[in-house]
């Protein structure tokens, strides 16, 4: 974007919700004249805040973590302590009528499950690590390859396909990249038995265990934010649906919308768009090139439904969230409100609970009305156990289009084509979630929205940039190295897109795939933890058999391990040296198998002079 020779006079923005608002609100710290239009009547987009009867809920709860320092001061300069308050998180699985710790906890775990079925799932991780499923193309290999077939099938399979309505081995492995980023079994394992870092240092954005939250909903943010920006004199006009977008070679002239019925056109120098991109393109006047318009529709969105249900119990479980892996409900993820913030409840004796559904616009759920969809919730809360219909006393129904941008296998290509395409258009921004069609978190959605500020006014960050790589690369002046600190921060909590191998044959990244690095230390657990579960089951077996032919079948093992016999004690003795004999071996095998794998990646690599000798050594 060249840099900007005079204050902007006014800046147009599409869109109320973090992205929107955020934009807004630093125009207006800086004096600029800016006009947000929102089609919706309630501002903050997805990360909105419902009122029914005094009761508030949230379109699928949004945590407030990030390690970015302005995106951090913004929420708290906003908002007062006592209205942003800090919350500890916890959200289980709810698998055969059971609840399991997520992030995991190997006794809930291994109780819940029973020792065989773990048994099973610690084989099969030990088998993928083995031999992974090639090519690791799909979200079923991808999470397979990590944590296991097994697992898989139990916590990853029915939650996963109900809400993107497609089955695991058709959804891009990608997204897993994204939304698991950095957690295997051994780091869920390793998080279970020791303390969570400090927000400011290195952590599995999956793994978070705290998060700040507005008392009464991310709305009360949002809201806040708004206020501020027409008390600095900054406009926002509700109900305003944008019917064009008149363009030439250049730049965006205007925008002209409907405002509760009323026909209304919008100049401005700059505009910023958070609207979703395939809506965007429909609505540009000329229309643009037809390969365009064909990029936009191809891009695909997963669309959502909160059924609030109001209960008259105090309590019903202690997460702030469940999600829900029963094959026999439709409903994929429960929020229970006031366990985020006692404040979203007028009556603490009384509990809201929202419902989620994840759907396609026009499919039987979006169809259904809202009275059904409040029905289906009932049968589904009493299906599961959590209450009885009879104490369900009333019922909320919200529904979010577009609430989730969808990564098939086109989207890339169609995004690249859109975006080259918008250069000739310097003074139109994309920002947030969908109008970058990018499944992040509310804070790159408000970093994005920072930087297309400091764009107008002459600097040149590549939004598109941001986060796409582990770190923001550019030609930066000093003050820009600062700001490259903070987007890097931004990276290490978003999801990771992972890179392609495409200076490579296909045989030699086939090659790089099946010789990827092993972890030593989670291969070493898995090995051990098989070893000395089969002690412990072969002599409790024995043991429970009893007769004098007991004895000899694995008396032997007490020449190797002190103190062994075949009684119950001695079943914890030999479990407990199997695993440091399994352990011990297994992360031998692993280191060595590392060592000479490095080898033959070392030798591809170095053939078009990718890494040092350093690099080498660095991967076993």
């Amino acid at each position: 974007m060249a840099k900007a020779s005079h204050i902007p006079s006014r800046v147009v923005i599409i869109g109320g919700g973090p992205a929107g608002l955020t934009a807004a609100y630093q125009l207006s710290k800086k004096s600029v004249d800016s006009l947000v239009l929102e089609k919706d009547y309630i501002l903050g987009g997805i990360s909105r805040t419902e009122n029914y009867k005094g009761y508030h809920f949230d379109i699928g709860g949004h945590r407030f973590f990030t390690k970015v320092k302005v995106v951090k001061d913004m929420w708290h300069e906003v908002l007062p302590e006592g209205d942003f308050i800090k919350r500890r998180r916890l959200s289980r699985i709810f698998y055969n009528k059971k609840f399991f710790y997520y992030p995991l906890r190997p006794f809930n775990a291994l109780f819940g499950l029973g020792l065989w079925s773990s048994f099973v799932i610690l084989c099969s991780y030990i088998y993928a690590h083995w031999f992974p499923s090639l090519p690791e193309d799909n979200f079923e290999r991808w999470v397979s390859n990590r944590f296991g077939k097994r697992l898989y099938n139990t916590f990853f399979k029915t939650y996963t396909e109900k809400v993107w309505g497609i089955p695991g081995d058709q959804i891009s492995a990608e997204w897993a990249a994204q939304r698991i980023k950095g957690l295997s079994l051994l780091v869920a394992l390793k998080n279970a038995l020791m303390t969570q870092p400090a927000q400011g240092s290195s952590v599995v954005t999956t793994l978070i265990d705290s998060f700040y939250y507005p008392k009464r909903g991310p709305g009360m943010m949002w809201d806040a934010v708004a206020g501020r920006v027409t008390t600095m004199g900054g406009e926002i006009t509700l109900g305003a649906e944008v019917e064009k977008i008149r363009w030439t070679s250049g730049k965006v002239q205007a925008v002209e919308a409907h405002v509760n019925g009323n026909p209304e056109t919008h100049e401005g120098d700059h505009f910023i768009s958070t609207m979703p991109i395939r809506e965007l393109i429909a609505k540009l006047d000329p229309p643009p090139p037809s390969e365009i318009q064909a990029a936009a529709k191809s891009l695909q969105y997963r669309d959502f439904l909160t059924v609030a249900l109001i209960l008259t119990r105090k309590d019903l479980f202690p997460d702030n969230w469940v999600y829900i892996h029963d094959p026999e409900v439709l409903v994929g993820r429960i929020q229970n409100f006031k366990n985020w913030s006692p404040d979203m409840v007028p009556d603490n004796d009384y509990t809201c609970l929202g419902l989620e559904y994840f759907c396609f616009e026009g499919d039987g759920l979006w169809s259904m009305s809202d009275q059904e969809l409040i029905e289906l919730g009932k049968k589904e809360i009493e299906i599961l156990g959590f209450a009885e219909r009879s104490e369900i006393v009333d019922g909320h129904v919200v529904r979010m289009p577009k609430a989730y941008p969808v990564y098939d296998n086109q989207y890339q290509k169609a995004l690249a084509t859109i975006k080259q395409f918008l250069i000739q258009v310097p003074n139109l921004q994309l920002v947030g979630r969908n109008g970058m069609h990018r499944y992040n978190n509310q804070d790159h959605s408000m970093l994005t929205a920072m930087l297309a500020v400091e764009n107008i006014f002459g600097a040149q960050h590549d939004l598109w940039a941001v986060n796409a790589e582990q770190e923001y690369h550019e030609e930066m002046t000093d003050r820009d190295a600062q700001l490259s600190e903070k987007i890097a921060a931004l990276a290490s909590t978003q999801p990771l897109v992972p890179s392609q191998l495409e200076s490579f044959s296909r045989a030699e990244a086939g090659i790089l795939r099946t010789f990827s690095r092993m972890d030593k230390l989670g291969f070493a657990t898995a090995i051990g933890s098989v070893s000395g579960m089969a002690i412990f089951l072969m002599t409790m077996w024995l043991v429970i058999q009893g007769g004098d032919l007991v004895g000899p079948h694995l008396q032997l093992l007490n020449q190797f391990f002190l103190g062994y016999t075949v009684t119950i004690q001695g079943a914890f003795v030999g479990m407990a040296y199997s695993f440091s004999w399994g352990f011990l071996w297994g992360w031998i095998f692993a280191y060595f198998r590392n060592f000479f794998m490095g080898l033959v990646v070392y030798r591809l690599k170095k053939r078009i002079e990718m890494i040092s000798f350093n690099d080498f050594l660095d991967h076993y």
